[in-house]
C-alpha cells in the first residue's frame, strides 16, 4: 500500500474500537484532501473525548475547542479553536510585553537607588535591596519570536522555466500522466493536488530529473537552479554537527541589497537557538532533521523549488517560516501537498490529478476549489474555472477535436505572443493591486480599481484557457 494508503488503514484499526479517548499524532499526514475532510466529518460527530497533535491549521480550527501550545518549556492553555488560540496568544503576548516594560521601567529607577550607594542599614532599606534582586531575577520572562524576512539573492531566472508536451508516464502498466503539458515560467505558484496513489511525488520527480517520461517531451531552462524538498531526508552522518552540515553549501548567503547573512543567524531564523548549533545531527528530533533540510536548501539559494509534502513533519512555526520564504520568493515554487492552509496560503493555481492519467487546472485557492466541488455535487468538476478537455471562454466552449493534429496559420501567429501577453496582463494585474494598496482611502477609486481588477483577471484566465487549448497541438 502508498504511505497514504496504510495511514486509512491505522485510522480505521482506531476507530473502529470506538473508544472512549482516541489519541491522535499527526492523522493528517500522507492522507489525501478527501481523507481529510472525512475524518473532519467522523470527529466532528465522535461522542468521545479526543486528544490530537497536529500542524494542520484547518483541521486544528474545525475538530478542537481547546488547544495548549507548549512554548519555551511552558504549557498554555487557551479556549476554542484555532482561530480562538490565534487571538488569545496575541492578546496574552500583548500583555506580557507591558508588564516586562513596566517591570524593566521598575528595575531601572532601583537599580538607580541602589548605584546611589546607600546602605540597607535599616529594615525598611534592606526590605527596598531584597526586593530589587528579586525584581532582577525576574526580567525577561517573555519570550516573543520575531518576524522572519527573507530577501536572498539569487540568479535570473528565465522566461520558460519548465515545459512538459505532451508528456506520458506509465509504471506497471498504470498509466499515472496522460498527453500532460504543462509550461512552468517566473513567478509561478503551483499546487499540485488528488487522491493517494495518482502520480503526486512523480510528476515532481520528473521535474527534477529523477525520472524520464515515458514518452513526450521535458525541457528545462537554462537558467533554472532547482532545489527539491523531498518527503525523504536525504543521508545525514549522525556524528556531523549541524552547522557543519550546512557549511557544506555555503559560508553565508547573499540578500539582494548586497550585504550577506552567517550561517549562525540563518540557522536562528529557522528556529534553531545558538545554544544547539553544535548538536550533532543523530541527536535531532525527526522534525528537526526535516527543518535543518529544509534550510540547507534554501541556503542554496535556488531559483525554482519543488515541495512534496512540505507540512509533513513540521511544526505551524517552522511552516510559517517557509510560507513567508514562498511569499517574497522571486522564482518559481511547484507543491504537492494536502495542507488546505498551505495551499490557500502560498499557491495561485492547481493542477488537479484526477487519476488514469487525467489532469486538469484550477485558477484561484484550494478553499475555494473545493466550495465549487461541494456546490457542484461531489468529485464534479464543473466550474467555469476549471479547465480540463473542454475549456470554457467567453461564454464559448472549445472542444478538443479528436483528429487535429497542427495549428492553422492563425494560431501559431497567436501562439508566439501569448506567453508574453499573459506576462503582460500578469503586470496590469500586479500593477493594480498595488495601486489598490496606495489608495486605501480613496473609495471611488478603489471601486474603479476593483472593477478593473476583475476584468484584468477574467481576461487571464481567458488566456491561460486559450494558452492549454493551443498547447495541446504544438508541434514536437
Amino acid at each position: 500500500l502508498s504511505g497514504g494508503q496504510m495511514k486509512r488503514v491505522a485510522l480505521a484499526q482506531v476507530l473502529i474500537q470506538a473508544p472512549d479517548l482516541l489519541l491522535l499524532d499527526e492523522p493528517t499526514n500522507h492522507l489525501d484532501i478527501q481523507a481529510i475532510q472525512w475524518l473532519e466529518s467522523y470527529l466532528n460527530q465522535y461522542q468521545g473525548a479526543l486528544l490530537l497533535v497536529t500542524h494542520d491549521r484547518y483541521f486544528l480550527d474545525r475538530v478542537t475547542n481547546r488547544i495548549f501550545e507548549l512554548s519555551f518549556g511552558v504549557l498554555h492553555e487557551y479556549k476554542g479553536n484555532y482561530q480562538s488560540y490565534l487571538s488569545g496568544k496575541a492578546e496574552q503576548e500583548k500583555t506580557g510585553i507591558e508588564q516586562e516594560q513596566k517591570r524593566k521601567q521598575l528595575y531601572k529607577q532601583e537599580l538607580a537607588w541602589m548605584r546611589a550607594g546607600v546602605q540597607g542599614r535599616g529594615t525598611k532599606q534592606q526590605a527596598r535591596v531584597n526586593r530589587f534582586h528579586e525584581l532582577e531575577g525576574n526580567l525577561n520572562q517573555v519570550n516573543t519570536k520575531e518576524s522572519v524576512e527573507f530577501n536572498f539573492d539569487h540568479q535570473r531566472l528565465g522566461k520558460k522555466v519548465l515545459q512538459i508536451k505532451n508528456g506520458n508516464y506509465i509504471v506497471k502498466d498504470k498509466q499515472l500522466l496522460k498527453n500532460l503539458n504543462l509550461l512552468i515560467q517566473a513567478g509561478e505558484r503551483l499546487g499540485v493536488v488528488g487522491n493517494n496513489g495518482v502520480g503526486k511525488s512523480t510528476l515532481l520527480n520528473i521535474l527534477a530529473g529523477k525520472n524520464q517520461l515515458t514518452s513526450g517531451i521535458y525541457e528545462i531552462g537554462e537558467t533554472v537552479h532547482l532545489a527539491y524538498y523531498t518527503q525523504q531526508n536525504e543521508e545525514i552522518d549522525p556524528e556531523k554537527r549541524m552547522i557543519s552540515y550546512l557549511q557544506e553549501v555555503a559560508e553565508e548567503v547573499k540578500q539582494q541589497d548586497g550585504s550577506s547573512v552567517g550561517i549562525a543567524e540563518m540557522l536562528e531564523r529557522f528556529l534553531f537557538p545558538r545554544s544547539m548549533h553544535g548538536t550533532l545531527i543523530g541527536k535531532l528530533s525527526g522534525g528537526e532533521k526535516r527543518r535543518l533540510f529544509l534550510l540547507k536548501l534554501l541556503i542554496s539559494q535556488p531559483n525554482v523549488l519543488l515541495l512534496d509534502e512540505p507540512t509533513n513533519d513540521l511544526d505551524i512555526d517552522t511552516l510559517t517560516v517557509l510560507e513567508d520564504y514562498i511569499q517574497q520568493f522571486q522564482g518559481a515554487v511547484i507543491a504537492v501537498s494536502h495542507d488546505r492552509y498551505f495551499l490557500d496560503k502560498t499557491m495561485e493555481k492547481l493542477l488537479i490529478l484526477e487519476g488514469n492519467g487525467q489532469t486538469s487546472n484550477y485558477f484561484g485557492r484550494m478553499s475555494d476549489y473545493l466550495r465549487q466541488n461541494e456546490s457542484n455535487g461531489s468529485h464534479e468538476k464543473k466550474s467555469a474555472k476549471l479547465v480540463s478537455s473542454t475549456v470554457a471562454a467567453e461564454g464559448k466552449t472549445i472542444s478538443k477535436p479528436a483528429a487535429k493534429k497542427k495549428m492553422t496559420y492563425q494560431e501559431k501567429r497567436e501562439w508566439e505572443t501569448l506567453e508574453t501577453d499573459i506576462s503582460h496582463t500578469e503586470t496590469d494585474i500586479a500593477d493594480i493591486q498595488k495601486e489598490m494598496e496606495q489608495s486605501s482611502s480613496n473609495f471611488a477609486l478603489l471601486q474603479e480599481l476593483q472593477e478593473n481588477l476583475e476584468q484584468q483577471q477574467s481576461f487571464l484566465e481567458q488566456q491561460y484557457a486559450r494558452w492549454e487549448y493551443l498547447s495541446q497541438y504544438m508541434e514536437e
